[in-house]
């Protein structure tokens, strides 16, 4: 079992639709998944329509509940809803001893799943810690936008921060270019930007398309709501190159 962090600190770089719409293809191809909300804007939650939960990644963290007893399923994911609360949990973790482990000892026995993709807070955040600390691997997805290159400068010391004092195994699996214009130079120009970097790119880029926007207001991944867009046929791709580059 892999457990991937989808991170960015920048906010609207399409992190939250990374992890549901790579989770839902992966699933297409017949891989078992599971997506955590660690996000207290619970925006992965809402995009699947996950309204009134059980319980949420919060009380499991804090012990009230196990993560099987709040584990949604749609789509063919296991999804384990977030919310507003998981802020106050957040402040309430500041004082606590191995507050940056809670999430990895939650995930240590987990079994029965492929892959395990973690939505993280767009900030840097003991959430964010927690999830960089509990994962093997990071995508990250980015905006090509200019201001996304000072925030992949400010993410990539975050990662080797926690790879030098937490996670001594933790990788950059890829960055995963999105929101791509091909009729606009600046798409093309941050993308040779971002090689100077020198970390993994995937060659598959998200291209911007109206129905990866749409599918949230319908509860919905792309692929379930338009399998026949320009989104659906991306991420499917993406999810071929994600397995295709552990062969």
């Amino acid at each position: 079992m892999m457990i991937i962090a989808v991170i960015n600190q920048k906010g609207g770089t399409g992190k939250t639709t990374t992890t549901m719409n790579l989770g839902s293809a992966l699933s297409s191809l017949g891989k078992k998944i599971l997506l955590v909300d660690l996000d207290p804007q619970a925006n992965l939650s809402y995009s699947f329509g996950i309204k009134t939960p059980n319980g949420t990644i919060a009380e499991v963290l804090q012990g009230k509940q196990t993560l099987q007893t709040i584990l949604v399923e749609k789509e063919g994911l296991s999804i384990t809803p977030s919310s507003v609360s998981l802020a106050d949990l957040e402040i309430s973790l500041v004082n606590k001893i191995g507050r940056e482990g809670l999430l990895k000892e939650l995930l240590k026995g987990l079994k029965g799943y492929d892959y395990v993709f973690i939505d993280s807070p767009p900030s840097l955040s003991i959430l964010t810690i927690n999830a960089l600390n509990a994962a093997q691997e990071v995508l990250i997805p980015l905006q090509m936008e200019i201001l996304s290159l000072q925030g992949l400068a400010q993410l990539l010391d975050t990662i080797n921060e926690v790879r030098r004092i937490l996670n001594k195994n933790l990788k950059v699996k890829g960055i995963i270019p999105s929101m791509y214009d091909g009729r606009r130079r600046l798409s093309d120009e941050v993308l040779e930007e971002i090689k100077k970097f020198k970390e993994p790119i995937f060659k598959t880029v998200i291209r911007e398309n109206v129905k990866i926007a749409e599918a949230p207001s319908f509860a919905k991944s792309v692929l379930a709501y338009a399998p026949l867009s320009h989104g659906a046929e991306d991420y499917i791709k993406l999810a071929k190159e994600f397995i295709k580059e552990r062969k």
